[in-house]
């Protein structure tokens, strides 16, 4: 039997990328997963490889950044599920990014960031509480970066975004514990994905950084992912769980 068997599992971003992956391994782990994303060609991609494996999924189009998506998201979930269990707020801007020293960064950019990465977080999380209350018991995780615990040149927007989702992590935790709703955060480092190539030449990089040894790939990331969702979990909350090959201890 799968780890989340019949849990009802939100992912934000789920139409590609690591939020892709969070997708299609919680549905090996029997989880009926709801893949939510602005990106609705994709959310359904997803969903269709998910039932092609005999899983259970559904996509539905939400923008992150807007409280009524985010309250529909979350009420359509229950409509056709019943409850909500686990929320993976993997939803973020990172793809198309534009590296630049901080003082060249515009509002623009740094609001988009702070906007799609935080307040994305926050309202996802606001949405799911009543039903996860409801219930007396949920899981939330969130996705933060490596770069927080790097000087990482250029990304000051990025970074600052990221951090805020830690902050939000450990205030949630000590807010939901009362309702048995447990919020962590995973944090990883330099993944192989469509969107990191768009910055680095993976080929190139120096895997001598990686105390394992090699590039991370996003199956190195999902384990955490499952174990923060499933009732192994059920005693740890307010964490932040760096996943990168020990580039950076914490």
């Amino acid at each position: 039997m799968g780890r989340l068997k019949n849990k009802v599992a939100i992912v934000t971003g789920g139409g590609r990328g690591l939020g892709k992956t969070y997708c299609l391994r919680m549905a090996e782990e029997e989880a009926k997963i709801v893949v939510a994303d602005i990106l609705d060609r994709e959310a359904e991609e997803t969903v269709s490889e998910i039932k092609a494996k005999g899983g259970n999924a559904i996509a539905i189009k939400a923008d992150v950044t807007s409280e009524a998506d985010t309250q529909r998201m979350a009420e359509e979930t229950v409509k056709k599920f019943g409850r909500i269990d686990i929320l993976v707020n993997s939803a973020g801007y990172y793809y198309g990014m534009v590296r630049k020293p901080f003082n060249e960064v515009s509002s623009e950019e740094w609001d988009k960031a702070m906007l799609v990465n935080a307040k994305g977080t926050w309202l996802c999380c606001k949405a799911v509480f009543p039903q996860m209350k409801k219930q007396g018991k949920g899981k939330i995780i969130n996705v933060s970066s490596e770069a927080v615990f790097a000087p990482t040149k250029g990304f000051i927007h990025y970074t600052a975004s990221k951090a805020a989702v830690i902050g939000i992590t450990r205030v949630l935790a000590g807010e939901l514990g009362q309702y048995g709703i447990c919020v962590n955060v995973i944090v990883p480092g330099v993944v192989d994905t469509a969107a990191t190539r768009t910055y680095i030449n993976i080929e190139k990089f120096d895997i001598g950084s990686v105390p394992l040894g090699r590039v991370e790939l996003p199956e190195d990331v999902v384990g955490s992912v499952v174990f923060f969702a499933s009732d192994d979990s059920d005693f740890v909350s307010g964490q932040s769980l760096l996943i990168d090959g020990a580039r950076r201890v914490h």
